[in-house]
């Protein structure tokens, strides 16, 4: 049965349709590990009451193959009706077509927010002392930014007619090379701003969040990511929150501790705290402080770093879900955040860990947290028991994974 959205709210069925896409390389190896996943823990927890009905899309190589087409018309047709999708990791197609089909379904179905929770497993090797501090997530601007993908080759008469037109027209002089550059346009909105701003703070306020922390560039960049900061701060004025700038007010005006303390009766009331950081210096903090930031907002090429800076810190992107929401139309695609690893594509090798965490985003979404949770344990406590994948320093294959996690859910 089809999943509506209404006045804002999901309306999701007992026997709810969901889209998926396999993936190509490991994206075949993975999703049918990680269906089986899902597939038990629905039944355990709604004791075979409730079912999904899975249907299956194309796209990527196995499209190409079929319909001579990376994305389909009928695909994001079908991802369009069905409001709610999961897929594996999809190849870039070299040389033609569009710079990304990732990137290309969250233009045309304008999933303006990548969702990037964040956060350790005990068990798992990291580069960090502490890395239990990392737990945060990240709301990266999904649509605009360098990735709106406004680029021009060098030496083009395209390119040659933007250099001309700033040049004559707005008096620009600061392109050095201006015969051989290339140019790319960066576009960053209000609206565009606000949108993925609100997600991040509903996102806080519904999970109890204390902190909510923008990125940007602002110093440098001073209308497209200062924008950004500027926006982002006019809509922390909807929510109840105690901003950076208030602290700073506070501190001028009567000193330091008087800001510790306003600021402190804040959050004791149930205030978030608002701040912002310029992006080079949060690349730094991260690593050294993770425990002092939990929700995150910022651009759409800051945010890609940092997902996979963080990533890293935890173990790997190889244990680190997504999703591409709009909250508004309530389309979801909840995905794989690596790549397609065609070296051991077929092999039962692949860690089908992040597109398993994925899919407890997307129960979440779906409003069935039970089944989230139960997904989720089961994760933590195979981990914990050190039964991993290669990847991760274990010997277990993927389908051996599958049955260990399937194994924990049987005994809920």
């Amino acid at each position: 049965m089809k999943i509506e959205q209404n006045n804002g709210k999901l309306n999701v069925p007992d026997h709810p349709t969901i889209a998926y896409i396999p993936g190509d390389g490991v994206g075949v190896d993975i999703f049918f590990a990680a269906q089986r996943v899902f597939d038990a823990a629905v039944k355990i927890v709604f004791d075979g009451q409730n079912k999904i009905e899975w249907k299956k899309l194309f796209a990527g190589q196995e499209a190409f193959e079929k319909m001579g087409d990376y994305l389909p018309e009928k695909t994001l047709q079908a991802i369009d009706d069905a409001l709610v999708t999961i897929k594996g990791p999809l190849m870039t197609p070299v040389g033609e077509g569009f710079r990304s089909i990732n990137v290309a379904l969250r233009q045309k179905l304008d999933l303006y927010a990548c969702v990037r929770p964040v956060e350790y497993f005990s068990g798992i090797s990291s580069p960090l002392k502490n890395p239990e501090r990392v737990n945060m997530t990240i709301f990266r601007e999904n649509t605009e930014d360098i990735y709106a993908g406004i680029e021009f080759a060098s030496g083009t008469k395209e390119a040659q007619k933007v250099i001309s037109f700033l040049s004559d027209e707005l008096k620009v002089s600061q392109i050095r090379f201006p015969e051989h550059s290339a140019i790319g346009i960066k576009p960053v909105s209000t609206d565009g701003t606000k949108r993925l701003v609100r997600a991040a703070f509903d996102h806080a306020v519904s999970t109890d969040k204390k902190r909510v922390t923008f990125v940007h560039k602002g110093n440098i960049m001073k209308f497209t990511e200062g924008g950004f900061r500027k926006w982002a701060y006019e809509v922390a004025s909807e929510y109840p929150t105690f901003t950076a700038l208030d602290f700073q007010k506070i501190k001028a005006a009567q000193g330091i501790s008087a800001a510790q303390q306003a600021k402190a009766e804040a959050l004791e009331a149930g205030k978030i705290f608002v701040d912002d950081v310029i992006a080079d210096n949060f690349l730094q903090q991260i690593l050294i402080r993770p425990e002092q930031f939990e929700v995150i907002a910022t651009l759409n090429l800051n945010g890609d770093y940092i997902s996979d800076a963080l990533a890293a810190e935890v173990g790997g992107i190889g244990i680190a879900p997504g999703a591409n929401i709009n909250f508004k139309t309530g389309h979801a695609i909840f995905e794989a955040t690596h790549g397609t690893a065609p070296d051991i594509a077929g092999k039962n090798l692949a860690n089908p860990s992040s597109l398993i965490l994925s899919g407890v985003m997307m129960f979440e979404y779906l409003g069935w947290t039970k089944v989230a949770q139960v997904i989720k344990s089961a994760l933590a406590q195979t981990i914990l028991e050190q039964h991993l994948t290669q990847d991760l320093g274990g010997n277990l294959s993927t389908s051996e994974f599958a049955n260990a996690l399937i194994e924990k859910i049987s005994h809920v």
